[in-house]
């Protein structure tokens, strides 16, 4: 069961951390306009009304609240896989976290809202829901759910009166997006895409508007407690998935789709990124392929959410997102 706010539409003063990046970009136009913002980012944000801080979560936070933020909202992540030196994981996820709670303890705010990852659950069973055991594979899962545990416990030291929720959105994309999803479509349509596997495994995906409006959505609800997967169905498979994006390819480029009609064995694949981590190793480069996005590319990464629960609809669905992504990325006319 939901529980909101008995005022569901006003005005509230609200702190974004990480409000530059990709989610909080969207986030911010969504919530312009109906909330006052202020961005909190070592990164300027490219929009012009939000109010800006500059700042980095991994320092202590020293603002007075003269603004009286009603409600925390934390996007700011190290999240990459290949990020140097790794301690950044923990100095920027969990670190961020004890550094936003104090800042929130201090200034008597009551609401926060956080980002997480389903990369907490690591290699989950399929279908995995809210309640499968957390088992994360990789430093991001494993600091991902210590920053939760930090954020659980400044809950719980007034329960009564404070409120959090948290957000395992599985992998997100959308226009702007530079991460593995964008590299997949970005491969397709340069005609450099070969299947990895049989291509049967499943995918959970979720679109940046989607996440962003159930952020929004999340700001009303009432004290207490509240964790959600984030996910937007259906689960395709990867050789449907390489399909719908291929499909809105112009005719001009059909034959770049050929090569896509080939499957590379999985154990070859992990061979031929063996070496490219090697060469990464002695050259200090990085590539777009390496061991662990050929393992994260060939398992199935199916989720559900309680969501499904509540009376929020995603405004976007996923075949029309697919093309949305495609049309902006690749299809628009340069200016």
């Amino acid at each position: 069961m939901e529980y909101l706010a008995s005022i569901a539409n006003f005005d509230m003063n609200i702190i974004i951390f990480g409000g530059s990046g990709f989610i909080g970009l969207n986030l911010c136009n969504q919530l312009n306009g109906s909330h006052r913002l202020t961005v909190f980012d070592k990164i300027k944000s490219s929009l012009g009304f939000p109010d800006f801080i500059m700042g980095d979560v991994q320092d202590p936070i020293f603002l007075d609240n003269s603004e009286k933020f009603d409600v925390i909202i934390n996007l700011a992540a190290e999240h990459a896989d290949n990020v140097l030196p790794k301690s950044l994981y923990n100095s920027v996820n969990v670190g961020g976290a004890v550094n936003i709670c104090n800042f929130a303890s201090k200034n008597n705010i009551k609401k926060i809202i956080f980002t997480s990852s389903v990369a907490v659950y690591g290699v989950a069973q399929f279908g995995a829901d809210e309640d499968c055991p957390i088992n994360p594979f990789n430093e991001y899962g494993a600091t991902k759910f210590q920053a939760e545990e930090v954020y659980r416990l400044w809950l719980n030291e007034s329960p009564d009166d404070r409120m959090l929720t948290i957000i395992r959105p599985t992998v997100v994309f959308g226009p702007g997006n530079r991460g593995n999803v964008f590299n997949l479509f970005r491969q397709i349509f340069a005609g450099k895409f070969i299947m990895v596997g049989s291509g049967l495994n499943r995918k959970s995906m979720a679109y940046v508007d989607n996440v962003a409006a159930f952020i929004k959505y999340c700001l009303n609800f009432n004290s207490g407690y509240y964790l959600y997967n984030y996910v937007d169905k259906p689960d395709y498979k990867m050789n449907d998935l390489v399909a719908k994006i291929s499909s809105h390819s112009p005719p001009k480029n059909i034959f770049n789709h050929l090569i896509s009609k080939l499957y590379l064995p999985y154990g070859a694949g992990l061979l031929i990124a063996s070496f490219f981590d090697f060469y990464s190793w002695l050259s200090g480069k990085q590539f777009a392929i390496s061991r662990i996005r050929i393992k994260k590319f060939c398992m199935n990464s199916v989720y559900t959410s309680k969501v499904d629960g509540l009376s929020f609809t995603a405004p976007v669905h996923l075949d029309e997102a697919i093309k949305i992504t495609v049309q902006s990325e690749f299809l628009s006319d340069p200016k």
